[in-house]
Formats: C-alpha cells, sequence, structure tokens
C-alpha cells in the first residue's frame, strides 16, 4: 500500500481527500495508473496524454523528487508516501 498525499489545489479532483491509498507499489507509473483506475480526474491532472509527468507537476517519493530517480520509473516502495505538488506561478 501507498501513500498519496493530495495538495489542496487538487482535492476536488480527489473526492475532497488529503490523501489516498493505492495498492500499488514498484514504480511512480504504476501508482499513478492505481490513482488513474480510482480517481481518473485527478490522473489527467498529473501526467499527460502519454503518461508523462505533466511540466509543471512534481512528483516526491518520500521526499526525493522522482524526476532525480528516473521519472514514472522512479522505484516506490510498499509503505512509500508519494506527494503530489503542483507549480504555483504568480505576480
Amino acid at each position: 500500500m501507498v501513500t498519496v498525499l493530495v495538495p489542496g489545489p487538487l482535492r476536488g479532483e480527489a473526492g475532497g481527500a488529503s490523501r489516498l491509498s493505492v495498492d500499488a507499489a514498484g514504480s511512480v507509473g504504476a501508482v499513478l495508473d492505481a490513482l488513474a483506475a480510482g480517481w481518473p480526474r485527478l490522473a489527467r491532472r498529473i501526467r499527460d496524454e502519454r503518461g508523462d509527468l505533466r511540466r509543471y507537476v512534481n512528483v516526491y517519493v518520500d521526499g526525493e523528487d522522482c524526476r532525480h530517480l528516473g521519472g514514472v520509473d522512479a522505484p516506490v516502495a510498499d509503505g512509500a508516501e508519494v506527494q503530489v505538488l503542483p507549480s504555483v506561478a504568480g505576480g
């Protein structure tokens, strides 16, 4: 089981939940696939049509940026915490 932490701006796509549990491990892609099965609207906000992470979304596995660990192929152990953070812009 992996815990996905959902930030405030994306909670509407997750039924208001701040934490979601998915029965997936192995890679970020596997976790996001499991997330898509239960919350497809949330998954579309995280990945593009090709399955790549959207440019403005950061995903961390136990505090480490997954882009430095292999992107969607980054390893995710059972019991890990995956945090999704959309970039915030303003001026």
